[in-house]
């Protein structure tokens, strides 16, 4: 899909995921601001939420944005890459590149350096080649990121981007610490549901891949077509296609999944009948060892 003049770069569909990242916003500045005004069996359930929500945010609308921003305004970019950041707790503008890195290696074994070029493969902290256990990799993951790493990384071809990696580090910091200066008890108690959610958001990406083929471009990636998934977290269910082609927008896969359908099928793409979150659910061998089995025989 080519950008368009206008208001949004793209289509008009991203008013979708435009509302939804401000609303998000709004829920999280409610459960926060709410905190002494809600009774314990309301505030913990909708803390619950506001962590599945994290994982949400992360794989729907801050995806999103990160491969077609949502404006032709690169300050309307700008203003609401802070707005996402402020709702995730960390910088949009450095998840950018590390995802942008993750595509670069795409789930990628471990190199003859001893690493992987993408630093969210499931293989980087495995052993004897396999996928680490999905326990440390949802709950480890938080702790792993690399800020100067991919910050000295980015300086060197864009600075100004580098720069506001750190900028909008010290926006979320400085009103966090406003936050917990104002209200220290329901920073606190949001603590461990922001925490949750960034290991539920790790959950949803170690499932995204697991049982993919790293080394086939076409099956990088592990798809799922539940449709009320794909609604809701804006088509991520299509993940094998959008690693396959990821500058497609969001409203273009499923056209894109029925171009690639009998290709996806010869090399094996693993789909699952489960969301990404309830990825260990999904009992059938990876489909593309099954495929290799079956054509052996």
């Amino acid at each position: 899909m080519s950008r368009r003049s206008g208001f949004f770069a793209y289509t008009r569909w991203d008013a979708i995921p435009a509302l939804l990242g401000l609303a998000h916003m709004v829920f999280v500045a409610t459960l926060f601001f709410g905190f002494h005004a809600m009774p314990w069996a309301l505030w913990i359930p909708l803390a619950l939420i506001y962590s599945i929500s994290i994982s949400w945010s992360i794989n729907s609308t801050s995806h999103n944005f990160i491969h077609n921003p949502f404006f032709t305004s690169p300050l309307l970019n700008r203003i609401y890459s802070i707005i996402l950041s402020l709702s995730d707790g960390f910088s949009q503008e450095f998840y950018h590149h590390v995802h942008l890195r993750h595509h670069v290696g795409n789930m990628d074994r471990i190199g003859a350096n001893g690493s992987t070029i993408d630093p969210l493969s499931i293989y980087r902290h495995g052993k004897d080649g396999q996928p680490e256990s999905p326990w440390t990799y949802t709950f480890y993951s938080y702790f792993r990121d690399d800020i100067g790493e991919v910050y000295r990384r980015v300086k060197e071809k864009f600075p100004d981007k580098a720069r506001w990696i750190w900028r909008e580090i010290y926006i979320v910091v400085g009103i966090y610490l406003a936050c917990l200066l104002f209200d220290w008890r329901a920073f606190l108690a949001l603590v461990p549901f922001y925490y949750f959610g960034h290991s539920l958001s790790s959950l949803n990406g170690y499932y995204e891949h697991f049982k993919g083929n790293p080394d086939d471009p076409i099956a990088w990636g592990v798809s799922t077509y539940n449709k009320f998934y794909n609604w809701i977290w804006l088509y991520n269910g299509f993940h094998a296609e959008h690693h396959y082609r990821p500058k497609v927008h969001w409203t273009g896969m499923i056209a894109l999944r029925d171009s690639i359908r009998a290709e996806q099928q010869a090399h094996g793409v693993h789909v699952m009948n489960f969301c990404h979150g309830l990825g260990f659910f999904d009992a059938q061998p990876p489909r593309y060892l099954a495929l290799q089995a079956e054509r052996q025989a």
